[in-house]
């Protein structure tokens, strides 16, 4: 169902408060607290609350003044897709990662040549068809030798500079 306009989101209203209390809208999919990234479109109890509040409202229309500008095309990733272990070869600023598959559950995780590791994403019920990158707050360093895991078996991209 398309909620670009008002006009096609209003006859959804009781289905939107429906998916937002139970925290199924806006999509996600990635699991809270295991990476930190900065697209992150979960919603604060505030606006879970407002939604909740505009539906039992009789949902109206308001400005048109503060709708959000049109979104940006995504970006292009700098590595191919397809390896599911990954070493890295030099030092690499990783800025997001898109998953390349169907829906799944996976834990992406970097373990660095000292033995420690960096969460990097956790996806739990994740779908394909959202094509989404998870871009992080703050570019994550990786040193050379650093390995890459994502369990299970998940192919994905990774936007570096």
């Amino acid at each position: 169902m398309p909620l670009i306009t008002y006009t096609e989101a209003r006859p959804w209203a009781k289905a939107i408060k429906e998916e937002v209390l139970n925290r199924r809208m806006p999509p996600w999919g990635a699991v809270k607290g295991f990476g930190d990234f900065r697209d992150d479109p979960s919603l604060t109890q505030d606006e879970i609350n407002r939604i909740a509040e505009w539906v039992e409202g009789g949902a109206p229309e308001g400005d048109a003044i503060y709708l959000p500008l049109p979104p940006k095309p995504p970006v292009q990733p700098a590595f191919p897709h397809g390896s599911i272990v990954r070493t890295v070869k030099g030092p690499s600023r990783i800025l997001g990662i898109r998953p390349t598959t169907t829906a799944a559950s996976v834990q992406v995780v970097a373990t660095l040549p000292d033995g420690s590791s960096i969460p990097l994403l956790w996806l739990h019920d994740y779908k394909g068809a959202w094509k989404r990158m998870f871009l992080f707050r703050d570019p994550i360093t990786l040193p050379k030798g650093a390995v890459i895991n994502a369990s299970p078996a998940y192919p994905f991209e990774f936007l570096v500079r």
